[in-house]
């Protein structure tokens, strides 16, 4: 018997909180850039998390149409202000009263593509800006946290443009559903089984130790050396005070941190990537001894080296993760102008900020000492696709030897 879908948004919703978010009794959870769409996903997410024990739910509301108001009639000197109450309430809320949060990535993304280039960045740079401390605690697993995503009529009118408008949205819906394993028999079981089989390759991969990855692919030769006590992750992972989550639903990665100096040679992207409101595509990045030496792109170029400027090690590589072609995202051949759900269709790289749970010890190390053993710092962390199945990644193990990790593609082991 076929679930409606209203029995799958319900799963849905239990899914985000108890696999997603691993809410645990007692705590409350704040959820946030909650599209005004998603009110009735929302409230039941809600009920969930009351169910799973929260002592509290609150919501901060994003709305598309707000922001590109602001940048059609707000003053042209007012876009390095923010509204610090929210992340001052975030902070509190996962610092003082045993929070977790739950964040939505469901935007427009051609938002912002006839706006002022240089405030579209001034925005997004102050966003990072105050973001900063909060993403300090979330990417070193201080407490657990997960992204979901669900349609919105501009973003499922860009994926599915020949749809009426009705369509676009349940057809969006239905991949989602599909990709999140909503529509399995047992969606948790399903899960679990999932992150046993990624579980492995993290096994596998963490104890070959290799010093360094190669890539080749059309448009693509790079090498990157990994630093010394580097970890490979992925998949659910455990906060500092041993409460598991799943930081992105879907994910069919695993990754870990590259050398923030040992980057050299050239890549091109294989899908778009999203950044403030602005498509970024068909873009290559050329790199040595770790920094971008050089960017270019079809769409976007201007962004792009806008972001790659923001500071020191936005120049650099900050994360490296495996995903293969034949993931449930990829098979869908469905382009997605969202990072949530691109990045788990095809390999990746992000530029910026390295996670500390990375690295040996990486949480216990100040950011000098990160630096010094090969992490990166910055406001930023963006995650742009290489990956088809074109693609082979070698592992250069510490006596030299070369294996094979990703052929065509695919797992080569």
């Amino acid at each position: 018997m076929s679930l409606t879908f209203e029995q799958k948004l319900k799963n849905y919703a239990d899914l985000a909180v108890n696999i997603g978010v691993g809410l645990q009794p007692g705590q409350t959870l704040i959820i946030h850039r909650a599209p005004l769409e998603s009110a009735p996903l929302v409230r039941l997410i809600a009920e969930s998390a009351y169910k799973a024990g929260a002592r509290l739910v609150d919501v901060i509301w994003q709305d598309d149409a707000l922001t590109l108001a602001r940048f059609k009639h707000a003053p042209r000197d007012s876009f390095h202000e923010f509204p610090t109450w929210r992340t001052d309430g975030i902070l509190d809320a996962v610092l003082n009263r045993n929070g977790a949060t739950l964040v939505f990535l469901a935007e427009n993304p051609d938002l912002l593509a006839k706006e002022d280039p240089k405030l579209v960045m001034e925005a997004k740079t102050t966003l990072q800006k105050y973001m900063q401390e909060l993403r300090k605690y979330s990417m070193s697993n201080y407490y657990n946290w997960s992204v979901i995503g669900m349609p919105i009529p501009s973003w499922a009118a860009k994926v599915f443009p020949d749809d009426p408008p009705q369509r676009q949205i349940d057809k969006l819906w239905e991949l989602i559903f599909d990709v999140c394993r909503v529509n399995e028999p047992d969606p948790v079981q399903a899960w679990k089984d999932h992150a046993k089989i990624l579980a492995e390759k993290k096994s596998y991969l963490n104890n070959k130790k290799y010093r360094s990855l190669n890539y080749k692919a059309p448009g693509t030769e790079l090498t990157l050396g990994l630093p010394e006590g580097y970890i490979w992750q992925g998949v659910s992972t455990v906060t500092q005070k041993g409460i598991n989550f799943m930081p992105n639903l879907p994910t069919e990665e695993i990754f870990t941190m590259p050398h923030k100096d040992q980057a050299d040679g050239i890549l091109s992207s294989t899908r778009p990537f999203n950044y403030g409101g602005v498509l970024i595509d068909q873009f290559t990045l050329k790199f040595e001894n770790g920094r971008i030496i050089n960017a270019t792109a079809k769409t976007g170029e201007t962004t792009l080296k806008q972001l790659i400027a923001t500071d020191e090690g936005a120049s650099r590589l900050g994360e490296v993760a495996l995903v293969p072609h034949s993931s449930p995202i990829s098979r869908s051949n469905i382009l997605f102008y969202n990072t949530l759900f691109d990045e788990n269709a095809a390999n990746h790289l992000a530029i910026g900020k390295a996670y500390r749970l990375c690295m040996a010890e990486g949480n216990q190390m100040n950011d000098d000492q990160f630096a010094t053993a090969g992490g990166n710092n910055s406001i930023v962390h963006e995650d742009f696709m290489i990956g088809s199945g074109n693609m082979d990644i070698d592992g250069v193990t510490a006596t030299g030897d070369i294996e094979p990790i990703v052929r065509a593609g695919e797992w080569a082991f």
